[in-house]
């Protein structure tokens, strides 16, 4: 009997932002995320491909700009290849910026001889008056070269083709680890100059120009960083303004499947329907109508400009400020996902190169709001504002909620430079940032991508968790001691701490209850309030600010809830996600715990301060 046949490997390299990952897509049929910004591809991926009877593996290796093992990704790539793992490589070069793919191409052609050099963007490259002499730039390199534009899955047949012509050819003698030939770092700087030269005809000098003046200004401090703001501004205005519509929608059609649910329970014990209706089901409905909503809306806009290609840009604008702070520019990057969701922030720091600016970067993650803090902040910063409804409201709260925004983004600069001088002591390193051209996004592809990589995925790992609590809300609500339940003896128990921060003790038990989600955080403050056994909405701003002056809130309860909800422990799902990219308890604990001193210390300055005056 013989052996099987193993499929043949296919490893894809190159540069960041080249289209790596889309082409990995296309020919496996997996939905790879993909992004306009560099090192969006941090570890690898494994997909199959089938091709005339032919089953390939598919390797996507990190992007890189070299072989020169100066990053984690660089020495993944060279040593994967190094150790023959590969039977062909495609090196992915962009037909936009052909000069800088063909430095690495170089490279790998040292070190794996069955190589074809994919020259992807091709319709873009046309689009932008580029044209490149395929034939000619293969006679150069001495290896096969073929142009597709992978997004329309255009030319795949014909790097399939290529391929599976150096499959079928003797596998070349296993070169010696790390293998170089003659020609030195400078030596491939000057050919790959060469061949782009002689290749690549460029009648887009006008485009150029025009994309230069775009980037003067949003390079500049001065008009960048305020057109950032108003970008910002504008992104959260269009999240809240959104969100409302659906999550009401969510809201009656959850009220509308309890109902029937009720029905369906009615011949079960009454503690275990009200236990399984009012405690699992409701909080786990809460957390969903409140959080897919603007997650839905937040990350397909975060990832158009993604795709657009501003965000590398926003970083660049930044960088000299976490350079000032120990830390890396690409910090920027993980500071706007935040926005969105904590979790995924600190999965996206595995883009910065640096170990210990990764770790800055993963423990201050957890200081931007993230979208479940938004409905608390949004709503204790509009009770001051319940005269202005409609559009201005809405514009009111944003601009407020903007201002949350910078404080939370000058505390995270200032907490990086203290863990860079403490606990995380070392040199700032350079980095390189690609600044992509303009394109304009793939807006089916965004929606994909962001619903499933990121609101879903998301939401799934709250549902999880906002089950079980539930549970547990549920049980404190109706457990009794004595005269009282479980929730109002803890409640009283935190009181005395509480009141040195100026919360109250039912104030700090919803947050503590809200650690699987925090958008019911206020839900359970009211349920406290009112004594009663569920979760309560709080309807319009005029009910709950008049329900809150019925219970002692002054202006300093207010001041203090916001600063703590803008800083407290990170969720659940940040929690179990900081464990899993540190795999260190240590460092997982101190990630809450920043945030939450720095939350208390500021409360208790509020409430210190007024005091002092005698408010």
């Amino acid at each position: 009997m013989s052996a099987p046949v193993s499929a043949p490997t296919l490893a894809l390299i190159g540069n960041p932002n080249v289209g790596k990952s889309t082409l990995f897509n296309a020919l496996t049929g997996l939905h790879q995320h993909t992004g306009n910004w560099a090192g969006k591809t941090v570890g690898s991926a494994q997909g199959v491909c089938t091709w005339r009877g032919r089953t390939y593996t598919l390797v996507d290796l990190p992007g890189t700009y070299s072989l020169d093992t100066r990053s984690p990704e660089e020495r993944l790539t060279l040593d994967y290849l190094a150790q023959g793992k590969a039977d062909v490589t495609v090196v992915v070069c962009d037909a936009t910026c052909l000069e800088r793919g063909l430095i690495l191409a170089l490279q790998v052609l040292d070190v794996a001889p069955r190589t074809v050099v994919c020259v992807n963007l091709m319709d873009e490259a046309q689009r932008l008056g580029i044209q490149v002499d395929l034939s000619a730039l293969s006679r150069q390199l001495q290896a096969p070269v073929v142009g597709l534009s992978a997004a329309r899955q255009e030319g795949l047949e014909e790097l399939l083709t290529a391929v599976e012509a150096l499959t079928d050819l003797p596998r070349p003698c296993q070169h010696c680890p790390h293998a170089r030939t003659c020609v030195s770092a400078a030596g491939r700087v000057h050919l790959a100059e060469q061949y782009a030269a002689q290749s690549v005809r460029d009648h887009a000098a006008q485009r150029l120009q025009r994309q230069q003046r775009w980037d003067r200004i949003l390079l500049s401090p001065w008009a960048g960083i305020p057109l950032l703001l108003l970008l910002l501004a504008g992104v959260l205005w269009i999240t809240i303004t959104g969100a409302n519509l659906p999550s009401a929608l969510l809201s009656q059609g959850f009220d509308w499947l309890g109902a029937h649910l009720e029905v369906w329970l009615g011949g079960w014990p009454s503690w275990l329907s009200s236990l399984l209706l009012d405690g699992v089901y409701r909080v786990t409905a809460w957390v969903v109508a409140v959080m897919l909503p603007p997650m839905a809306i937040f990350f397909p806009l975060f990832t158009l400009l993604e795709d657009f290609g501003y965000l590398p840009r926003a970083a660049f604008l930044l960088d000299r400020s976490f350079q000032k702070a120990g830390a890396c520019g690409k910090q920027a990057l993980t500071m706007a996902v935040s926005l969105g969701c904590n979790a995924c922030a600190v999965t996206g720091c595995r883009i910065i190169d640096s170990p210990r600016e990764r770790l800055i970067a993963t423990l201050t993650a957890s200081l931007m709001p993230c979208n479940g803090k938004f409905p608390t902040l949004i709503a204790l910063l509009s009770l001051g504002l319940m005269a202005g409804g409609g559009a201005a409201g809405s514009l009111a709260s944003a601009a407020l909620l903007l201002g949350a925004l910078l404080l939370a983004a000058l505390v995270t600069l200032l907490s990086s430079r203290l863990l860079a001088a403490t606990v995380l002591r070392g040199t700032p390193s350079s980095f390189t940032l690609e600044l992509p051209p303009f394109r304009l996004p793939q807006v089916r592809q965004v929606l994909v991508r962001s619903l499933l990589d990121r609101t879903l995925f998301v939401l799934g790992r709250a549902v999880c968790v906002a089950a079980p609590a539930g549970a547990v809300i549920w049980l404190l609500a109706h457990i009794t001691l004595g005269d009282a339940t479980l929730l109002a003896r803890l409640s009283a128990l935190l009181d005395p701490a509480a009141r040195l921060f100026g919360l109250d003790g039912v104030i700090l038990l919803a947050f503590i209850l809200g650690w699987p989600a925090n958008e019911i955080v206020i839900p359970i403050m009211l349920m406290a309030y009112l004594n009663l056994g569920t979760l309560v909405s709080y309807g319009d701003l005029h009910a709950l600010g008049a329900l809150l002056t019925q219970q002692g809130w002054t202006w300093v309860t207010a001041a203090c809830t916001l600063l703590f909800s803008l800083f407290h422990w990170p969720c659940s799902t940040t929690c179990i996600t900081l464990y899993k990219e540190t795999g260190s308890l240590r460092w997982t604990l101190l990630a809450a715990a920043l945030p939450t001193a720095i939350g208390l210390m500021l409360c208790a300055l509020v409430a210190a301060a007024a005091r002092v005056i005698g408010a």
